[in-house]
């Protein structure tokens, strides 16, 4: 979930705000603030992937606020001032929204920061490989999985978990693409939008699924089929 703060000394503005994060499936209301000096307190003792910041508050303005930070979560603006446009983007902000804000703008933006997102992560993620073993980076911390005890991996919109053998399975913000082109290609294949197998823990195959136990069946589809029925005849008696 990409967590994120709304900044907005309008009671109504700010409803409106929290009722489209929450219908938005990938977002998560950390807070909703009426002033700068309340999120302040907020982004210092919570992690923050993104602020919803008003322009126009007293005591400060959101633009000089986003200026203070010395680190800053993704912001995007809500004014009902067209002109502040090319000032939002001089702070770095990832877009902004023009009040009254309609939910196809929001959902569009928010669409933006989950893309940028995916992408910090996949550049960012220190995933050193060799033959052994990975760091990848979840829950705030890097931690190394071995590569033979990878089963398999799920996508999960925006995230994956990958399953283990003995140990849980760990989630992660990062595309499925970026963690086939990184496993090795001779242990690991895609069998399935959603699935990537370590080849070497397969043991059952039953109408194009893989069964790893009575209640996990990996689909093979048929944009993969091929492949994978080329790596089972290499080996078939």
């Amino acid at each position: 979930m990409i967590r994120c703060i709304a900044i907005d000394d309008e009671p109504l503005a700010l409803q409106k705000i929290a009722a489209y994060i929450e219908k938005t499936p990938f977002l998560e209301a950390t807070a909703l603030c009426e002033s700068a000096i309340q999120a302040l307190d907020i982004i210092q003792n919570n992690t923050v992937d993104l602020m919803f910041v008003d322009i126009n508050m007293p005591d400060i303005n959101g633009m000089d606020f986003v200026k203070s930070l010395s680190i800053k979560p993704l912001i995007v603006f809500t004014t009902a001032y067209s002109e502040y446009a090319i000032e939002s983007f001089k702070v770095d902000a990832i877009d902004y929204l023009l009040k009254p804000i309609e939910y196809s703008e929001f959902l569009r933006v928010a669409n933006k920061v989950k893309q940028k997102l995916i992408e910090k992560h996949d550049s960012a993620t220190q995933m050193e490989l060799n033959d052994k073993h990975l760091f990848i980076k979840t829950e705030h911390k890097i931690v190394r999985i071995e590569i033979n005890n990878i089963t398999y991996v799920e996508g999960m919109r925006e995230y994956v978990k990958i399953h283990q053998i003995n140990s849980k399975p760990i989630m992660t913000l990062m595309s499925m693409k970026k963690l086939e082109d990184t496993l090795p290609k001779d242990r690991f294949m895609r069998v399935h939008r959603s699935f990537i197998v370590n080849l070497n823990t397969i043991t059952t195959i039953e109408r194009n699924r893989i069964i790893y136990d009575e209640n996990i069946y990996i689909p093979v589809s048929e944009q993969y089929k091929d492949n994978f029925k080329k790596y089972i005849d290499k080996y078939f008696l």
